[in-house]
């Protein structure tokens, strides 16, 4: 009789299930980083842009909102993490949707703390839309965050819908975004800005037209990959060195075209969805 211990079989190895949730395209900007951070997971991304723009809504009704087309996705995809890559909805929504469901939620918020750690000028901008300018959220980052610095709050009205048509084809004109990154830039005597927080993630999207439309060179601050490596903590390292599976899209108003996300993502996705139920959040 063999006196070898027997060990219990170590437990697989699974691919985490990642949903990454915007009211548009813009959290792609975002998943293109978490998809290079985590080269092992399935990805899902959905866009309620049934409801988009975010940026004006009131309060109550985008929590209401977001948390509505959130039980429909989560009984859909029943995924291990969820990525709100929306700088509105982060500033709302959060609470909310971690005390509804145990796993992690990770937030989208303007990276002020970098963007005034960087700045030479000590003059930073905060691009964003009008919601996210408005919320207390932000404001308490500057507080504690700004560490002396200028802090310039920009609500860019038209700018997330402009990057909006411009990656789904649309002719957008230069003029058009010029007038939304303006009140960006200032002077201040010899001082002027020299970084801007990118505070809404349809931004990054156009970030070449927003450098060759800048008045004069600055850092642009994008924070996915803050973004990305918070994931990561949270839902322990790498399991495979890759994950063969396409990117699935869900949407709750028009469906997203498969081709036009690969060609903004480098990566193969499957074709769009429509979230149940979503109609009746219209």
């Amino acid at each position: 009789m063999s006196s070898a211990t027997t060990h219990p079989p170590a437990p697989a190895l699974r691919a985490p299930t990642i949903l990454v949730f915007d009211s548009g395209l813009g959290g792609l900007s975002v998943f293109r980083e978490l998809a290079r951070t985590r080269p092992d997971a399935r990805f899902v991304y959905a866009a309620d842009d049934a409801g988009f723009p975010y940026g004006g809504r009131d309060a109550a009704d985008l929590v209401a909102r977001v948390l509505a087309v959130m039980e429909a996705l989560m009984a859909r995809v029943a995924p291990d993490a969820v990525v709100i890559a929306c700088n509105t909805a982060s500033t709302l929504v959060l609470p909310a949707l971690r005390a509804r469901y145990s796993i992690p939620f990770v937030g989208t918020v303007p990276a002020i703390k970098p963007a005034c750690e960087a700045s030479l000028s000590r003059r930073v901008s905060v691009l964003a839309t009008p919601g996210t300018v408005h919320r207390d959220y932000t404001q308490a980052l500057i507080r504690d965050f700004a560490g002396g610095c200028s802090v310039n709050l920009v609500g860019a009205p038209r700018l997330a819908a402009l990057a909006e048509a411009a990656m789904r084809g649309d002719a957008v004109a230069d003029e058009e975004i010029a007038a939304e990154i303006a009140p960006a830039f200032l002077r201040e005597g010899k001082a002027r800005t020299d970084t801007i927080v990118l505070a809404c993630t349809h931004y990054p999207l156009i970030l070449s037209r927003l450098e060759k439309l800048a008045p004069w060179p600055v850092r642009w601050i994008d924070p996915a990959a803050a973004i990305a490596r918070r994931l990561s903590s949270l839902i322990g390292p790498v399991a495979f060195a890759s994950s063969p599976l396409p990117l699935r899209l869900f949407s709750t108003g028009a469906v997203l075209d498969a081709t036009l996300v690969e060609r903004i993502v480098g990566r193969s996705a499957r074709p769009g969805e429509v979230v149940p139920g979503s109609a009746a959040m219209a």
